[in-house]
């Protein structure tokens, strides 16, 4: 039997009985790794979906293209956007956007997951890059908008930087599958982004993002490895070690006697 990805109403099904793991994977070279690794979602760019080698590489992934809202546009340009995507195999749309534009989504039964808690390209309205849910108020707010995403048609939402004791209590009290960015095991699936995971981000790294790997040391180590690679060429090139005979074509002398015969010719 042909493996296929999770379906919505797999993940529906399974809350509170399986966590799933969720990366955010930006090359084919990553998704093939998860895919491998046994990540069942993924959060990708959209030209990815689009890409046949995608589906070849991880043909069990429920994959989320994604994109922030003001990248896209207001609700006319998200269902342009998503269409496509969902012709060519997408699972579920990451929606950043209007309850409006979920809405809209949801009543053409594209998959939605929203995004509540700390939001990024939204954090000016909470504070900045810092936990969300902490105080009775703001947690209220965490609660109001996974109850709004879930009345405009959300089947999931990214719960990202909230108290794991909150994220456990909205579960407990919606329908929402939730997708926890460093919001505990209350969340259904646990999400990382890949540079984080592989330890090549070399900005700030979230408290919750665990790191398993040195990619930044190994990349410093090619690099190394570039230059004195490069310069050994480029001394050999200065000093006349290179091209040396080994690496050179041969023509026979009769050939070259008889071509610079010609070329004198062609001068008179």
């Amino acid at each position: 039997m042909k493996k296929r990805p999770p379906t919505v109403a797999d993940l529906l099904a399974n809350r509170g009985k399986h966590q799933y793991a969720m990366l955010r994977v930006e090359t084919m070279e990553e998704a093939e790794a998860a895919a491998l690794a046994g990540v069942e979602m993924f959060s990708i760019p959209a030209a990815m979906i689009h890409d046949p080698r995608f589906r070849e590489v991880a043909p069990t992934a429920f994959a989320f293209p994604g994109d922030n809202f003001y990248e896209i546009g207001d609700t006319s340009a998200f269902m342009k956007w998503a269409m496509p995507l969902f012709k060519a195999g997408a699972d579920g749309f990451y929606c950043s956007g209007s309850l409006k534009t979920v809405r809209e989504m949801a009543e053409h039964a594209l998959p939605v997951c929203g995004h509540v808690g700390l939001i990024p390209s939204k954090a000016t309205w909470t504070g900045g890059f810092k936990a969300v849910g902490k105080t009775l108020d703001s947690a209220k707010w965490v609660w109001d908008a996974c109850v709004a995403l879930q009345d405009a048609g959300a089947f999931a939402v990214e719960i990202e930087v909230v108290p794991h004791q909150i994220t456990q209590a909205i579960a407990e009290k919606t329908d929402l599958f939730l997708i926890s960015m460093g919001a505990g095991v209350g969340g259904h699936a646990q999400y990382l982004f890949t540079d984080d995971v592989l330890g090549q981000n070399s900005g700030h790294i979230p408290r919750h993002a665990k790191v398993y790997a040195d990619f930044n040391a190994e990349y410093a180590a090619l690099q190394e490895k570039r230059v004195a690679a490069m310069r050994a060429f480029a001394d050999d090139v200065h000093t006349g070690q290179y091209p040396a005979p080994a690496y050179l074509v041969e023509a026979e002398a009769d050939v070259v006697e008889a071509f610079r015969d010609w070329l004198g010719d062609q001068q008179k």
